[in-house]
């Protein structure tokens, strides 16, 4: 059967069959996403991880229909429903919602209005109204269905129950249902209103009391933030096209003639549309509007994390980190370049002279001791107050002092596997050391936590959690892949995400290391308990061993290739060392002379280039970020100052900024750049250093709206959106086809219906 699919993914998402069926295989021997496209680029055609993934996902979902298509008939078998004809039609769904669509009439129901009419007997004199013949008469004809022990007690009782019965046959039939869920996806209007009694509650949906708009058009975070409304019983939400229309559709496709039969059937289908496809097909619309809202909330997400998982680590330094705090101190540890924590404390340097010269002390003793290069300090409450005074304490310049992003670090302070690694600590000592660790490699520490936690989502909790959890689990495979993983000093929660592993086998080669010692060349993997052939293949490729006496462990190459490497090296008389160091050595290896149908030109360049800087980091340098002096808190600032910042969130809507004042500004998407922004991914990402202008300062309630354009109009363009000629500003005509609709929503505080948006979206 899967066969059969091949053609149907490679067709839809635009590749070679023979690349789509070499994948398809791979997948099915149980080869990683990250495997395949690193390793097994000859086979695929060198596809990427995306088309890979895309491969896999569609092939989950046509399994899917085909599993729904065997229940079905398996089902009408069971019934002695099916006959060759419905499983002809059975076999022709494409869609699931085809497939139910067929299905529909067959489906097991609860006593409707059409069942009472068929036990009256009534069915005959709905197939002669149903025929719409010129010289039918129903009154006349339904005289004959009087029955007072049928409690039919007149003429009109019969033809009411018969157009019971042609309504329930209009609602089931697949073609009108298919036509009419298209209409409704495409020409619906969403539209919201308050609940009664809830005006003064529901403050943070304010901008959707009284909502509507194309439903076809309506952003993922629109539709999320009115259905989270209207779950939490603030908002009543519709989606409905004009139902006059999707009447006329109905009537065009069954009724024929201006006869008295004809004028039957269009009451039965008024009442049918009204008492049974209207529900049904809002139903439809509302979960692809939810599914359609879902995927771009998921794509932002993933996109995000991707940028954070990947920012730029300092690398293996001996670091102090402090987590501030005002009343009850600052968390003080000091952590080796691996890690380890090697000290912890608290220092009081917003209290009194006497508590700030003791800090000082401290500090500058630590440093010292432990001979540190970098101090961290979370960016959280007194987080700009802390490091304004680290820099007064005299300390040398060669230690970066460096704000770091701690969004998640108390959830990882109170995690099963902070409490494992850190027994005795309290939970500040745990968030300090989480601080550290995120500015010596962010990856390594982030996958610790439950990716929604981090802080860079939209609407997370409101979305699949499953499709979620899927591509974020996606995300983090890919980069901690695509990094590599030093296997004597990761983490059990990173190594259970490198290709071929899981939690118990990364547990397995933890509990070796402790027992037997770091592991001294990829061969020894294959000994830990649990890891298989497979495994070990999936695997090997992107774990690294930095002091292997064979240089080829330190690297990305593959162990299967290692044969080829050395007789490379053979060939010019060199060592491996040598062809790792010298460029010269490796600028004579004619990779012609190595290419095989297994190992074709792409493995070969990917070998080549792995020699020349084996186990290389494809992150970014590493480069500090300071905030402007003395501006430290909301009040700090006033419109039109010009600011560093880092973006730390990014959404359909624009992009979340921190310039060092604890609250994060929204650089709307009219604000992101001079020319019309559409898609704010394709300007800005999560962990970009930038410089933007405060527009727009709300003391009250702590919200700052902020420009990335070279000369932004202050006070106005972010208040409204109103920026003359801005292709990103809504129109203000009146559409007067929807009389109820608003203009769109303001463009700052209460942007997009966005009251809630500050603070971090979705949390």
């Amino acid at each position: 059967m899967i066969e059969t699919f091949i053609p149907k993914i490679s067709d839809e998402l635009g590749l070679q069959v023979h690349q789509t069926a070499a994948t398809v295989k791979l997948l099915a021997e149980g080869g990683t996403v990250p495997f395949i496209a690193r390793y097994r680029k000859e086979a695929t055609g060198g596809i990427d991880e995306v088309a890979i993934a895309a491969i896999r996902d569609r092939l989950a979902q046509l399994k899917a229909i085909e599993e729904r298509r065997g229940a079905i008939i398996k089902s009408l078998e069971e019934r002695k429903l099916l006959t060759d004809a419905l499983k002809s039609s059975i076999q022709n769904a494409d869609t699931l919602a085809r497939l139910e669509d067929v299905y529909q009439p067959y489906k097991p129901k609860r006593r409707t209005k059409a069942t009472i009419a068929r036990e009256k007997g009534l069915e005959p004199l709905a197939e002669k109204i149903w025929e719409q013949l010129p010289n039918c008469d129903p009154e006349s004809e339904a005289k004959a269905f009087i029955d007072s022990e049928k409690e039919v007690a007149n003429s009109e009782e019969a033809l009411a129950g018969a157009r019971d019965i042609v309504a329930e046959w209009v609602n089931d039939n697949a073609d009108a249902r298919a036509e009419l869920r298209s209409y409704y996806l495409s020409e619906s209007t969403l539209a919201s209103k308050v609940m009664l009694g809830k005006e003064s509650e529901g403050e943070k949906f304010r901008d959707y009391f009284d909502w509507s708009e194309p439903a076809s058009k309506a952003p993922s975070h629109r539709i999320l933030a009115i259905r989270r409304g209207e779950s939490e019983m603030t908002l009543s939400m519709t989606v409905r096209p004009d139902e006059d229309a999707a009447i006329s559709k109905l009537e065009h496709r069954f009724v024929s003639g201006q006869s008295p039969a004809s004028q039957q059937v269009r009451l039965a289908i008024k009442d049918g549309f009204k008492r049974l496809l209207s529900i049904s097909m809002e139903t439809a619309a509302r979960l692809g509007l939810k599914k359609r809202a879902d995927q771009e909330a998921i794509s932002v997400f993933a996109s995000n994390l991707r940028e954070l998982l990947l920012a730029p680590a300092l690398g293996q330094k001996a670091v102090v980190a402090i987590d501030p705090g005002f009343r009850t101190g600052c968390k003080l540890v000091a952590l080796d370049p691996q890690g380890k924590l090697l000290f912890d404390s608290v220092i009081y340097p917003t209290h009194g002279a006497r508590q700030q010269g003791e800090a000082k002390d401290l500090l500058l003793g630590i440093c010292k001791q432990f001979k540190i290069d970098a101090i961290a300090i979370g960016n959280g409450t007194a987080g700009r107050e802390t490091e304004a005074f680290i820099k007064g304490c005299g300390l040398p310049k060669t230690i970066a002092i460096i704000s770091v992003n701690e969004s998640g670090a108390s959830i990882y302070s109170a995690s099963e596997a902070a409490r494992e690694e850190f027994p005795d600590k309290d939970i500040t000592v745990r968030g300090a050391v989480s601080i550290g660790r995120r500015l010596t490699d962010p990856l390594a520490e982030l996958v610790k936590l439950d990716p929604k936690s981090i802080g860079v989502g939209q609407y997370q909790h409101d979305v699949d959690q499953r499709a979620l959890k899927g591509s974020l689990d996606d995300v983090v495979l890919s980069c901690v892949n695509g990094v590599g993983v030093e296997i004597n000093t990761a983490s059990k929660q990173l190594l259970s995400y490198v290709s071929g592993l899981n939690p118990r086998l990364a547990e397995a080669i933890v509990a070796q290391r402790n027992t037997q010692g770091p592991f001294k060349s990829r061969r020894e993997i294959k000994k830990v308990a649990g890891i298989g052939p497979k495994a070990f293949e999936q695997a090997a490729g992107f774990l690294r061993i930095r002091d292997a006496a064979n240089p080829l462990d330190r690297s990305a190459v593959h162990p299967e290739r290692y044969g080829l490497v050395e007789q490379m090296a053979k060939d010019l008389t060199v060592s491996v060392n040598d062809l790792m160091t010298d460029s010269s050595a490796r600028g004579k290896v004619d990779i012609q002379q190595y290419a095989t149908d297994e190992v074709g030109e792409p493995t070969l360049k990917d070998i080549l280039q792995e020699l020349a800087r084996p186990g290389r980091d494809p992150r970014e340098q590493f480069e500090v970020v300071q905030f402007k002096e003395g501006v430290n808190q909301i009040s700090d600032l006033r419109e039109g100052m010009k600011l560093p910042g880092i973006v730390t969130n990014v959404t359909a809507f624009g992009a979340f900024v921190d310039i060092g004042v604890h609250q994060d500004g929204l650089v709307h998407i009219s604000q992101l750049a001079d020319v019309f922004v559409k898609d704010p991914n394709e300007h800005v990402k999560v962990g970009q250093k930038t410089h933007v202008t405060v527009t727009e300062i709300d003391l009250a309630r702590k919200r700052l709206a902020l420009s990335m354009k070279s000369q932004p109009e202050i006070g106005s363009s972010s208040r409204n959106g109103d920026t003359k000629n801005d292709r990103n500003t809504p129109s203000k005509r009146p559409q007067n086809n929807r009389p109820n609709q608003r203009s769109k929503p303001k463009r700052s505080f209460e942007g997009n219906g966005l009251s809630d948006a500050f603070g971090k979206l979705g949390l």
